[in-house]
C-alpha cells in the first residue's frame, strides 16, 4: 500500500542540511572508532556508519517538538534530532557531561529537550514506547508527530506487531522506520523473514507502507515528509523500510565473517554521504569547496566536543541515588 498524500520537494537549503547531518554522523562515527582503537577512551560501540542519509530524513521532517525513539545504533539519529555532541559524547564515555550523567552508557542516551525521548539496547522494545508517546500527543490535542526507529530484527517481535497494530487501530500520529541494514545482528534478513519487503507488513494493519532506498537522503525525505504530513493530519501511521547497510559489523571490533567480502565493498563504494556530495556538486546545490568546508566544520566540531568530555569527571557515589525518583511537585 502506498500513500496518498504528495511529499514535499526538498529546498537547496534543505539539502545542505542534510549533508551537515550526514557529515556531522560520519565524523562523529569515524572519531569514536579512532579512539576505541588507538586506546584513547574505552567504550563499547554500536556503529551506524553507512546509515546516514536516513537520519538526514528525520533531521529535515521532524520539528524541534516531535519525538523520536531509536536504538542503541542510533548514534546518526541523536544528532540529527539536535541532541549535543557533547552529551552524547559525554555519555558514551561515561562522564557527567552526558545527556544521562554518564550513568546510561551508550544504549540509554535520551534528552527530552530536543524531542530525543530513548534509546533502547532491547530490539523492538522503542516501538511500544513510541505508541504511548503518540497516544499522549492525542490526548494533549498536540500536532506532534512521533517516528521510531528500530532495524530489520525488530520487525520479528511481538513488539513490533502488538504496536504497528494499535496504531494502527487507534490512527496515532506515528511513523514508524525500519533501518533495515540486511542483518539482524549477525543474520542475514532472509533468514529471518519470509517476505521480500518489510514494507509489505504494512498491509496487514491496513496502513501505508513504502521502500525507499535508505542511502539516498532524497528518497528518504520524501517518504518520511509524506508520512510525517499524514500523521499529523490525522491520517494515521506509516511505515518506512530503508534499505541501507552498515560498514562495521554489529558492533565496534566485530571480524563480520558472516558479510561476503564482496556484498561489503560494494556498499563502501556507495558510500551515501560521498554519493549525496557528488549529487549537490552535479546539481548545483554547493560546490566542491563548500564540500569540504562542511566536512571540516563537522571534524572540528567533534574534536571541540571531545575536548570538553575528556575533561569532565565520571559520575560520583553521590549519582547513585540522583534521578530515581521524581522531584517533589511532579513534572
Amino acid at each position: 500500500m502506498s500513500s496518498p498524500i504528495e511529499p514535499e520537494a526538498a529546498s537547496a537549503a534543505v539539502q545542505r542540511h542534510m549533508f551537515e547531518v550526514m557529515t556531522l554522523a560520519k565524523a562523529c562515527d569515524e572519531r569514536l572508532r579512532k579512539g576505541i582503537s588507538t586506546g584513547e577512551f574505552l567504550t563499547v560501540y554500536w556503529p551506524s556508519r553507512g546509515q546516514e542519509a536516513i537520519a538526514a530524513g528525520f533531521a529535515a521532517c521532524l520539528r524541534r517538538d516531535d519525538r523520536l525513539v531509536t536504538t542503541y545504533r542510533g548514534l546518526h539519529d541523536l544528532i540529527a534530532k539536535g541532541v549535543s555532541l557533547v552529551e552524547i559524547l559525554g555519555e558514551m564515555l561515561g562522564r557527567q557531561a552526558g545527556a544521562c550523567r554518564g550513568k546510561g552508557g551508550t544504549m540509554h542516551i535520551a534528552d527530552p529537550g530536543v524531542g530525543l525521548m530513548l534509546s533502547t539496547g532491547i530490539v523492538g522494545a522503542g516501538i511500544p514506547v513510541a505508541v504511548g508517546l503518540a497516544l499522549a500527543a492525542r490526548a494533549q490535542k498536540s500536532s506532534r508527530v512521533v517516528a521510531v526507529s528500530f532495524g530489520d530484527g525488530a520487525t520479528n517481535t511481538g513488539s513490533f506487531h502488538e504496536g504497528t497494530n494499535l496504531a494502527a487501530t487507534w490512527q496515532l500520529p506515528l511513523v514508524l522506520v525500519c533501518q533495515n541494514n540486511r542483518y539482524a545482528e549477525m543474520t542475514p534478513t532472509a533468514d529471518t523473514m519470509h517476505v521480500e519487503r518489510i514494507a509489505d507488513r504494512a498491509a496487514g494493519y491496513n496502513i501505508p507502507g513504502v521502500q525507499v532506498d535508505g542511502n539516498d537522503p532524497m528518497e528518504v525525505h520524501r517518504a518520511l515528509s509524506a508520512a510525517v504530513h499524514r500523521a499529523r493530519s490525522g491520517g494515521g501511521p506509516t511505515l518506512i523500510e530503508c534499505l541501507t547497510y552498515r560498514f562495521f559489523g554489529h558492533f565496534f571490533g566485530d571480524p563480520m565473517k558472516y558479510i561476503p567480502k564482496e556484498e561489503l565493498e560494494a556498499a563502501k563504494e556507495a558510500d551515501p554521504v560521498t554519493r549525496f556530495a557528488d549529487r549537490l556538486v552535479n546539481d548545483g546545490v554547493i560546490g566542491r569547496a563548500e564540500v569540504e568546508q562542511i566536512e571540516e566544520a563537522g571534524r572540528r566540531q567533534v574534536e571541540d566536543a571531545l575536548v570538553a568530555v575528556l575533561a569532565s569527571p565520571s559520575p560520583t557515589l553521590d549519582e547513585l541515588d540522583r534521578d530515581v525518583y521524581a522531584a517533589a511537585g511532579g513534572v
